[in-house]
C-alpha cells in the first residue's frame, strides 16, 4: 500500500475546480462556488485515497460520496448551500466520464459495416456501461445515507419530545352501562 501524496493533491484541486465549475452552471451564487470546490476536493481525494489503498472505483467512489453527504449535512446550515446542490456539485466530478465514452464508442463501432471482433467490443461496452452504473449508484447511495440518517434521527428526537397523550378507555371494551 503506497499513498502518493502528490497525485492525492493533484486530484483535490482538480476536484475543486472541477465542482466550481459544475457550481456555475448550477448557478450558484459566487460566495458559495468556494464550498462547491470544498466539497468536490473532499471527495476527490477520499476517491483517490480509496483507489490507493486497493479499493474499486465503485467502492472508492461510495466512501467519498458518503464522505461529502456526511460533512455537507453537518455543515449545511452554516453554509447556507441547499444540501442537494452542493452535493450533487461536489460528487459529479467522481462521475466515470471516460468508461461512458468508451462503452459508447464501443456500441458505434458495433454498428460498422463490418465489426472487428464483435464479441469482445460488445463485452468491453457492457463491461464499461456497468461500471459507469453502478459508480452512478454507488455515488447516489453514499449521498443518500447521510441524509437518511439525519432524517431518522430528527424522527427519533421528535418522538421522544413529543407529549405523551393521556391513557384512555382501550377500544373494543363494552360501554358502560351508567351512560343509558
Amino acid at each position: 500500500m503506497h499513498i502518493e501524496i502528490a497525485k492525492i493533491l493533484h486530484q483535490t484541486l482538480f476536484g475543486a475546480l472541477a465542482a466550481m465549475g459544475f457550481g456555475v452552471l448550477f448557478n450558484i451564487g459566487r460566495q458559495n462556488l468556494f464550498w462547491c470546490g470544498v466539497a468536490g476536493g473532499l471527495a476527490l481525494a477520499v476517491r483517490t485515497v480509496g483507489l490507493q489503498v486497493g479499493g474499486s472505483l465503485e467502492s472508492a467512489s461510495f466512501a467519498a460520496a458518503l464522505a461529502v453527504g456526511a460533512v455537507v449535512q453537518m455543515f449545511q446550515e452554516r453554509i447556507g448551500v441547499s444540501r442537494n446542490t452542493l452535493d450533487v456539485a461536489g460528487c459529479i466530478p467522481m462521475v466515470p466520464g471516460g468508461f461512458a465514452a468508451k462503452a459508447i464508442l464501443g456500441l458505434f463501432a458495433l454498428t460498422a459495416p463490418v465489426p472487428i471482433e464483435p464479441d469482445k467490443t460488445l463485452i468491453m461496452s457492457v463491461e464499461y456501461f456497468l461500471r459507469v452504473i453502478f459508480t452512478i449508484g454507488a455515488i447516489g447511495t453514499g449521498l443518500a445515507i447521510p441524509s437518511l440518517l439525519l432524517k431518522a434521527k430528527r424522527s427519533v428526537l421528535k418522538e421522544a419530545t413529543l407529549p405523551k397523550p393521556a391513557l384512555s378507555k382501550p377500544t373494543g371494551q363494552a360501554p358502560d352501562a351508567t351512560l343509558e
